[in-house]
């Protein structure tokens, strides 16, 4: 079977419970049909209630941008996966480069939020991809393969298609400059050869794979038709109600 697109909004840090509920309303016209395309948004933690009543029964899922590795406990500002669960999220952003290299996360520790998305009842969104230095270099797969071993670690074969990967290659993300589609066709090849290289046939055909770094309209549509980007992780422009939307539209 063919995998079904799925489109991801990343607000980051944008948009508080006012501006993210008008946000939200802005949305909710646009994509309350949509039923070919899995779509969710991921706003700040402090606007998910709003974003979720918002865009109750619309079809538009909601997600946690990060989560802790524990259920509860001592850990000030932090928020566990059961607390996205039970605010109405369905996913959880997970190894997000901002969280990689601007606050240090390791695949050691990115592998446990995995494994707490799970348990909580969330889908976790794994984030991978390369920096500049490692393109230029030619470390590409490396690296990829890389912080997919670690990322993956202890996971069965069944969770994985439950499971997004993301690829985001750093050098294109909020920098205006997206991987051509030849370029990030050839990373997914290359993520969907190692699934199959390492379970069972299945988990490499059902599985889906976002591309995600300036996703725009004027340059979705091309991303998106390549044989193996199975939707898109968008930043920038899922703030605006109307390019999120064609960006959607594009995924068909």
């Amino acid at each position: 079977m063919p995998r079904r697109p799925f489109i991801a909004g990343n607000w980051k840090m944008h948009k508080g419970p006012v501006e993210a509920d008008r946000l939200a309303t802005e949305l909710k016209p646009l994509l309350v049909d949509e039923t070919a395309v899995d779509v969710a948004v991921a706003p700040p933690f402090v606007s998910i209630p709003a974003v979720v009543a918002r865009l109750k029964h619309s079809g538009v899922h909601v997600a946690g941008q990060d989560l802790h590795t524990e259920a509860g406990g001592a850990h000030t500002g932090s928020i566990a996966g059961e607390m996205l669960r039970a605010a109405g999220c369905a996913y959880v952003i997970v190894g997000h480069s901002e969280r990689r290299h601007g606050l240090g996360e390791d695949d050691i520790l990115i592998n446990k939020k995995v494994q707490a998305a799970f348990r909580a009842g969330l889908l976790p969104i794994l984030c991978i991809g390369e920096t500049l230095e490692d393109r230029q270099a030619g470390r590409v797969e490396d690296v990829i393969g890389g912080q997919l071993e670690g990322g993956l670690e202890g996971l069965f074969a069944d969770q994985l298609p439950p499971l997004t990967l993301a690829y985001e290659p750093v050098w294109a993300i909020g920098t205006g400059v997206t991987a051509s589609p030849a370029q990030a066709q050839d990373v997914h090849a290359f993520i969907r050869g190692w699934l199959r290289a390492r379970y069972p046939a299945y988990v490499a055909e059902q599985t889906r794979i976002q591309y995600g770094g300036s996703v725009k309209p004027n340059n979705a549509a091309e991303l998106l038709s390549q044989p193996d980007i199975d939707g898109a992780l968008v930043g920038g422009a899922a703030l605006r109600a109307d390019a999120f939307a064609d960006i959607v539209r594009a995924a068909r």
